[in-house]
């Protein structure tokens, strides 16, 4: 007869299993840095050039700050555990229920803020006459508010429902603490848990598929009757890009939660898990920043100012 520990209010990892000779760590530490820099970075560039004080930017400010937070509690905790014997991959259950929201948090704002991003560039192509009126610092706000606004509620009710439940189980079998896992230490029915799951992640990927399917359709339409070759090579330059990092976050969040359907597949499960934060992170700033040409200006005046200085 198996033994049950009752809400203990300790937890085991079962972490993410690597040879002292792997590179996974080392990996994963120069990737968590770049993150850090390259996001941290765009903000600072948004905040300091003028010349990027544009919805579109501020808009993308919350695409990196959510890398970074996201990035930030998970990252740090999993490079520790990594190097500690599996024995000793201890976490409480407070610091795993911030972990699920943080995690849950970050998946689901990237996906919404790619939604209000879409609109912006919708706004900018199909009424360009028309974009300062529609896009003002009120309608920024309201559109920021919105992405992380519906987020929080969404998650928040997941993690509402599996909190109440009683566990019965300590391990956690993933590299994180995830939603999944965390109701999985339950010997109570969890199918409103899943029932919830299921509708939430329908619900996510539905309405931002349909945003994108929606917004690129009729910029394709105006691009297709428009003879400005200007409008269509910058259209094809943001709207690509931007396209790129949803895909990349949408492939990224659903391989996850396929393979949390396949027990077989535990170490791929592993990770994707962990590829689902660094990846996205990763390739945002590198995708979307340096493809802007404003942005790319301001590097190439900062390097021109550095070559100046020395020889004055």
């Amino acid at each position: 007869m198996e033994n049950y520990t009752y809400n203990s209010y300790t937890l085991q990892l079962e972490g993410f299993i690597v040879s002292k000779e792997s590179t996974y760590p080392v990996f994963l530490f120069f990737s968590y840095l770049f993150i850090i820099v390259a996001n941290v970075g765009i903000v600072v560039l948004v905040f300091i050039d003028k010349n990027l004080h544009q919805p579109m930017y501020v808009l993308f400010c919350n695409l990196t700050f959510n890398d970074v937070l996201g990035n930030s509690i998970m990252v740090p905790r999993l490079l520790l555990d990594m190097l500690r014997p599996p024995s000793e991959r201890i976490i409480t259950y407070n610091e795993c229920v911030v972990q699920v929201f943080t995690t849950h948090m970050f998946g689901t704002t990237s996906l919404t803020v790619l939604m209000i991003m879409a609109f912006d560039r919708y706004v900018a192509i199909c009424n360009p006459l028309r974009y300062a009126a529609i896009m003002t610092n009120k309608m920024v706000i309201k559109l920021t508010v919105s992405a992380w606004g519906v987020a929080l509620v969404m998650v928040g009710i997941l993690l509402g429902l599996t909190i109440r439940l009683n566990r019965c189980r300590t391990l956690i079998q993933s590299p994180y603490c995830d939603n999944a896992s965390l109701f999985k230490l339950s010997c109570e029915d969890v199918s409103i848990n899943n029932a919830y799951g299921l509708a939430f992640t329908v619900v996510l990927f539905t309405s931002s598929i349909g945003c994108m399917v929606l917004t690129y359709t009729k910029i394709a339409v105006v691009c297709g009757t428009s003879n400005n070759k200007s409008l269509n090579s910058k259209a094809l330059k943001t709207c690509s890009t931007h396209l790129v990092v949803y895909l990349i976050m949408a492939f990224s969040g659903m391989s996850n939660i396929v393979l949390h359907r396949f027990p077989q597949y535990t170490d791929y499960r592993k990770l994707s898990s962990i590829l689902f934060h660094i990846v996205p992170g990763s390739l945002n700033p590198i995708i979307y920043g340096l493809q802007s040409k404003e942005i790319r200006r301001f590097l190439s005046n900062l390097k021109f100012k550095k070559k100046v200085l020395p020889s004055l």
